[in-house]
């Protein structure tokens, strides 16, 4: 301890906290004179005598944070590099010679909106599509240069050998870059898309295991992140402090959640308290964020056991390039 500070160094380092003073009876109306064994000699400064709204804003602080740090690397990778992201349109990226592709006037950066009339937005389902109309004309909606237009190309049965039945390379990633002036701009569009895109992925997570029974998949916890950053680390600078990005926003997605135990959890209780004008019960609160500390660990446990598996199984969460 030094001065108010308690600093510590544990065997199973799981993460770090912040035990504000007067953080013990941040629930409930009751005055401590103790917190902690040592006695609160300002009643003022300690955690529980504070307005809700400064309660608030301390417990979502650390949210901010991982949210702003991603905005900050974002912001940087859009500025220099570029950051390749997800487009709404497949784009053509290359063209093979002597090709349906080529024969029908296909070029390099054509951005395909419809098959068919058919909106489409990932590359595997313009393969499966292609694939299933082998011999058959298709039409093709196109974006040139912000010009429309509509092109009918026909499938090849016979494909050569490393090529597909329509003859091109397609992919719906680009690379994006803006000036330094505004790159926050668009870093911190992006920052919160990708924020919303977790929480779905989340949400569809949490339904298929309590409804459907299926095991989380796509999920990596302690020794997964450290395989995921080996792998980040050695694609280069760029691809690591994307993958920064991403887990920083992975983290303060799963922490704003009203889940007991992490700082969404704290929040929701400050809510009831304003909505209610009373403060919820300290030891329901204290009980509370036991049952969910203990559903979390039990969780890690559970995804870590998989990451092992998945380890010596030689398996990757990236797929290797």
């Amino acid at each position: 301890r030094i001065g108010e500070t308690l600093y510590s160094v544990n065997l199973l380092p799981v993460g770090g906290f912040v035990k504000l003073y007067g953080e013990d009876s941040a629930g409930g109306g009751s005055v401590r004179r103790t917190t902690n064994d040592n006695p609160i000699t300002d009643i003022k400064r300690a955690f529980y005598a504070r307005p809700a709204w400064q309660r608030a804003t301390i417990v979502l602080a650390g949210v901010i944070m991982n949210f702003l740090l991603a905005v900050v690397l974002i912001s940087y990778l859009f500025a220099g590099p570029g950051v390749a992201v997800p487009t709404k349109n497949i784009k053509v990226v290359e063209v093979a010679k002597n090709s349906p592709a080529e024969a029908s006037g296909l070029k390099r950066g054509d951005e395909i909106i419809t098959i068919d009339r058919k909106r489409i937005n990932t590359t595997s389902d313009f393969a499966k599509i292609a694939k299933e109309k082998a011999g058959k004309p298709i039409q093709l909606e196109l974006l040139r240069k912000r010009k429309e237009l509509t092109v009918s190309i026909t499938p090849r049965k016979k494909v050569p050998e490393g090529q597909g039945p329509i003859g091109v390379a397609i992919s719906n990633i680009e690379v994006k870059k803006y000036p330094w002036y505004s790159a926050p701009f668009f870093g911190t569009l992006e920052a919160a898309k990708f924020s919303l895109m977790i929480f779905q992925g989340l949400s569809e997570m949490v339904i298929n295991l309590i409804l459907r029974g299926q095991p989380p998949a796509g999920v990596a916890g302690p020794v997964g992140v450290a395989q995921l950053t080996g792998q980040a680390v050695s694609y280069g600078v760029v691809a690591t402090l994307w993958f920064v990005s991403l887990l920083s926003l992975n983290l303060a997605v799963v922490n704003v959640l009203p889940i007991p135990a992490l700082d969404g959890g704290r929040l929701f209780f400050i809510m009831i308290e304003l909505v209610t004008r009373k403060k919820v019960s300290a030891r329901y609160e204290a009980m509370a964020h036991a049952i969910g500390l203990a559903v979390l660990l039990a969780l890690i446990l559970f995804i870590t056991f998989f990451d092992i598996v998945r380890v010596l199984s030689g398996q990757t969460l990236l797929p290797k390039m």
